[in-house]
This record gives structure tokens, sequence and C-alpha cells, in this order.
């Protein structure tokens, strides 16, 4: 018998912030394939005997190819299993979900997609930075800021600032000092309001807020280091007046140890 393949959202970081089908989904698997970024409590809930296989990527460090994780998928699903394939965020903002999905079509696996809460939303929440807002912003895009290398997939960085209110920029803190430059030359004010939120969902968020024209320093500063979510747009002051995740601070700490067991 075939099994199946479920692409699974984790969720930003914070594990109580993954689905209720998600949750099912780790508990019932065969077989989780799972990323860096998802918090390593989820595993606990894996049923026993359940295989775990850690597949995480960082900049520069890929653990396992992405060619062999889809033969991975594959494979255990051959295997008659029930195959999670775990990762942060949602499986299809900057996931490599899609890419997953085709191969299971190709191999005739049968799959499903259970959508996560994107960190590019979550982590800009938890630091009180709505990505819309009436009075600041009507349009956000979700972009990334690192770079492959390929002059014809780089970012447009002209036409987004032209295009939309609000930008939300993944993996693109190592380039932050050109995404700024070019955004300015593009047309926006030195003074446009930027954050950076490290670690967004989780107990060591540390956010840190900026202009186009300081923030590298501030990076530098704080000592801001990836996974860091950048957001750039009128919607970055109401920082400081909807910062709650500070002020409850402890008491998710207490909410999240309760939890996970």
């Amino acid at each position: 018998m075939t099994g199946k393949v479920y692409l699974v959202g984790a969720g930003p970081g914070d594990p109580k912030l993954i689905t209720v089908w998600g949750m099912e989904l780790i508990q019932r698997a065969d077989a989780i394939i799972y990323d860096r970024l998802i918090h390593p409590s989820l595993l606990r809930y894996a049923k026993l005997g359940a295989e775990l296989i850690y597949c995480g990527k960082a900049s520069g460090n890929h653990s396992i190819p992405q060619d062999e994780i889809n033969e991975l998928l594959i494979q255990k699903a051959k295997e008659g299993k029930q195959v999670v394939r775990l990762k942060g965020g949602d499986p299809f903002v900057f996931g490599r979900g899609g890419e997953e999905a085709e191969s299971c079509v190709s191999a005739g696996i049968p799959f499903e997609v259970v959508p996560g809460i994107s960190s590019g939303i979550a982590a800009p929440a938890y630091a009180g930075i709505p990505v819309t807002h009436r009075e600041y912003g009507s349009s956000f895009a979700v972009v990334t800021g690192h770079r492959s290398g390929d002059r014809d997939k780089e970012v447009n960085w002209d036409q987004l600032a032209r295009a939309v209110d609000t930008l939300v920029i993944y993996m693109g803190l190592a380039n932050l000092g050109k995404i700024c430059t070019q955004l300015i030359q593009a047309g926006l004010s030195h003074q446009t309001p930027v954050a950076l939120v490290q670690e967004g969902t989780l107990q060591l968020q540390k956010t840190v807020t900026g202009t186009l024209l300081d923030i590298e320093e501030k990076a530098v500063a704080e000592k801001v280091c990836s996974p860091a979510m950048i957001v750039v747009g009128k919607v970055v002051a109401l920082r400081e007046k909807l910062a709650w995740f500070e002020r409850h601070q402890e008491e998710i700490k207490r909410r999240n140890e309760k939890w996970v067991m």
C-alpha cells in the first residue's frame, strides 16, 4: 500500500501557534521529516516508534539537498507510511512546499497541504506591527531578500517600492544595507521606518527599529542575527504603541511551559 505525504506548516515558532490539524498529523505520523525552524517541542508529540528525520537548512549549510528530500518523501510514502513534512511557517511561503508537492504528483504519491501561520505576518504581529492599517498602509508584499546569484531572479526593489505600502522581507539580514540603499534609490524616503524582528514569536524575540538610513548600523550595534524578519513601511511607527509581547512575555513563557509536556 502507498502511504501519503502531508506538507504541514508548523507556524512561526511558538509551538502553540500550530493548527489543530497539524498537531493531529504529528501524533499520527509514521515518519516526520522536519526543518530547522520548527519548535523542537512539537516532536515530543510524535507517537512511539515514529521515524524522525532532520533535514534543516541554514544559509550555506543544507543538511540534505532539496532533491534528496523530495526523494525521501516519495520513498517513505512508497513504504506505506503516513509522512509529515514539517516546516516552519507555511509550506507554500518560501518553504519549497510547491516543489515537494510537484515531486509527489510526478511519483503518483497522494499528498495534502496543511497551511501554517506565516512568519511574515506573525513576527510583525508579535512585535506590535500590523502589516496593514487603514491609516498607514492598505497593501503589503512578502518577498525574499536572499539573492540567488541569478540576475533574472533578483528582486525588483524599484517596482516594489512604488507598488505597495509595506514590505515584509524574509532572509534579508545579510543584504540589509544593500536592500536599504536600493529602496532609497527607488524613491523611498531615507526616513522610512524599518523594523527587524529576530526569532519572532519565540521567547528570545528581539525587535529593533530604525529607518532606511540607520537600521543597518543599529542591527550591528544590537547584534541582530538570523532568523530575522525585515518590515519596511509606515506601519512600523505603530510598534511603540502596540508592543504587547514584551509586556506579557513571562505570562506567555509560563503558558507554553505548561502546555509543552
